[in-house]
């Protein structure tokens, strides 16, 4: 009878453990369930105490001229804990994130020889290569559609890892679309625009320079220094 009693009071421990590792699982799924369908209760609005300290790291001067920008909307799914045991660790999300890329030329890159001054209001002008400024997410747009998650797989690492792989495929769709060859069209216009406001006609942008052509030097003519007669 006391090994009848003893086996009836381990199982039910292990009923009671059971049952509290789902209530958990079951608070975590909510939790994590911020804009999703899975959330059937409402959530308490956060409060935020900032810091009264603020430190200011660095002030850079920037001379950006920013000439292409992407608007890119991407899906993604990711997972940890997957498999057979699914059920108790496993954790999956569906992130719908939106990003933007913004590229453009570094106007400090241009150097005095980068531009040649020609005959009758010719420029020749090297323009630098175009360059990714910004990739980013916008996070008011950017969130959680789905998530399910096991009875204790909760991975809080699994949607910062989610986002960073969004912003990866967002700047490699701007790539693979062309928004540096975008940029460098664009920043050809913004400058030649310039550039003809201030009076010069034509406007040749080249991947070399040519050698400017030396202003001829003219000899004064001697001219005779006459003598007064006696």
């Amino acid at each position: 009878m006391k090994n009848i009693g003893r086996i009836l009071m381990w199982i039910g421990i292990v009923v009671l453990l059971i049952i509290i590792i789902r209530l958990v699982g079951q608070v975590q799924t909510l939790s994590s369930s911020i804009g999703g369908t899975s959330a059937i209760i409402p959530l308490p609005t956060p409060t935020i105490y900032p810091s009264a300290a603020t430190v200011v790291e660095r002030v850079q001067m920037l001379s950006r001229l920013e000439t292409a920008s992407y608007h890119v909307e991407k899906v993604i799914t990711a997972e940890s804990g997957q498999g057979p045991m699914g059920f108790l660790f496993g954790d999956k999300l569906l992130l719908i994130a939106y990003g933007q890329v913004i590229a453009g030329i570094d106007l400090s890159d241009i150097e005095v020889e980068d531009i040649v001054l020609g005959d009758a209001g010719t420029i020749y002008m090297r323009v630098p290569e175009a360059k990714i400024f910004v990739t980013t997410l916008d996070n008011n747009r950017t969130s959680v559609y789905d998530r399910r998650t096991g009875m204790a797989g909760l991975n809080p690492q699994l949607e910062t890892a989610a986002r960073q792989e969004a912003e990866r495929l967002i700047l490699q769709t701007a790539m693979e679309d062309g928004i540096l060859e975008k940029a460098d069209e664009n920043a050809r216009q913004v400058l030649r625009s310039l550039f003809q406001g201030l009076g010069f006609l034509n406007i040749i942008f080249v991947d070399v320079l040519p050698t400017p052509t030396p202003t001829p030097f003219v000899s004064p003519t001697p001219f005779a220094v006459s003598t007064p007669s006696s």
